[in-house]
């Protein structure tokens, strides 16, 4: 998939956006040495000479300019957060403290090294020094850094505008009237709300009968308002599975049709003639979620810009078999042992249109191909919903 475009936007309109630019440190951080406990600053020397009584001759609050220590016994009283006052290295803290009219006495029992509680200038970064990389997820860490940094506005990803078209005879949208023989359409309605959840995309949804030129029509009309088109239902070889054929005389081009793994075996996936990504998911619900957070929503990252690297692993808690010769996508819930290690509770469901039963879970494993049994402790990889 192509990379998304991207442009500048208000700091306050980037939560949860994908981040297009690196981003420098405007000053050194932290910008001057920094104190990072209520107390008195010193110099290092008088407490060496044995000095324990001191003589109070300013305090020193956040964000004002330093005060100065000039004579021998003298300190600033200075509050967390506030510039180191020139002439002083060393802060005591309050607690060791007890105060007489203009003097403080530190409690013999007080410990007291050179430079203790104070945050060196640039000791976490120097200016000009690259705080963020591109493809950066935007959250509270992410946002701190940006704001520290000065930046009112920053490149970011736009968000994907994508069209979802589920199509069945059978599919009812909620509040309308239903019959013995239908369902309520939800796989569109799920599909949204993955895609909001994990990529912030612009959501247009449709729900069309099975027919073929009703779905080339919709196909057509959506095509040139999105980046991405997600079908579900119509992908497998019955009478009424019109998709691939649609999209074959649109001029799509078929990437692949069919992937050797259960659920979810009849999936499509192929490019149009303007090269735009086009998915094409089973209609089972437990089918078009498994392939959707598969397939469907690392790629729309991957066409964000964002970096995902890190992938989860959990071992299994107990035995599973299953004898088909297919990539084995299995729901599970989660747990840690005693030793944080996560742990994968399988929660197979009744059939694959079983989603009610994908509520109890956080997410799925994959257990590959070519093995009809793994055992308890078995390392699987976590694909989270």
């Amino acid at each position: 998939m192509q990379i998304l475009p991207s442009a500048k936007r208000p700091l306050g309109e980037v939560i949860g956006s994908v981040l297009r630019e690196n981003v420098l440190a405007e000053r050194d951080h932290p910008p001057f040495n920094r104190i990072t406990m209520d107390g008195i600053a010193i110099k290092y020397i008088d407490w060496e000479r044995g000095l324990r009584c001191f003589r109070v001759v300013g305090l020193q609050g956040a964000g004002v300019p330093p005060l100065s220590i000039i004579e021998d016994a003298e300190c600033i009283k200075i509050m967390t957060g506030a510039i180191l006052p020139d002439g002083a290295d060393t802060i005591i803290p309050i607690e060791r403290l007890t105060w007489e009219d203009e003097n403080v006495l530190v409690e013999d029992t007080a410990i007291v090294s050179k430079g203790q509680y104070i945050h060196p200038c640039g000791s976490d970064r120097i200016a000009g020094s690259q705080l963020l990389s591109s493809g950066h997820l935007i959250g509270s860490p992410e946002m701190a850094i940006l704001a520290s940094s000065g930046n009112s506005s920053v490149r970011v990803t736009i968000p994907p505008r994508v069209a979802i078209i589920s199509t069945g005879d059978e599919l009812i949208d909620v509040g309308k009237k239903i019959l013995p023989y239908q369902i309520r359409s939800s796989n569109e309605r799920a599909i949204e709300a993955s895609l909001i959840h994990h990529c912030q995309a612009i959501v247009t949804r449709v729900c069309l009968k099975d027919d073929p030129i009703i779905i080339s029509q919709a196909i057509t009309e959506l095509h040139d308002k999105n980046d991405i088109l997600i079908l579900s239902g119509g992908v497998s070889m019955g009478d009424y599975d019109f998709v691939p054929q649609v999209l074959k005389d649109l001029g799509a081009k078929t990437v692949f049709h069919r992937i050797e793994q259960k659920p979810g075996r009849p999936m499509w996936f192929g490019v149009s003639k303007s090269h735009k990504p086009i998915f094409g998911l089973p209609g089972n619900p437990v089918s078009t979620l498994v392939c959707l957070t598969r397939y469907v929503i690392p790629a729309l990252k991957h066409a964000m810009g964002l970096n995902t690297t890190n992938q989860e692993t959990v071992r299994l808690t107990k035995k599973v078999l299953f004898k088909a010769d297919l990539t084995y996508f299995l729901p599970v819930n989660l747990s840690s042992d005693g030793n944080g290690v996560a742990l994968a509770h399988p929660r197979p469901t009744n059939t694959s249109g079983d989603f009610i039963s994908l509520a109890r879970t956080k997410g799925f494993i994959e257990l590959p191909q070519g093995q009809d049994s793994f055992n308890k402790g078995t390392s699987a990889r976590l694909f989270r919903w």
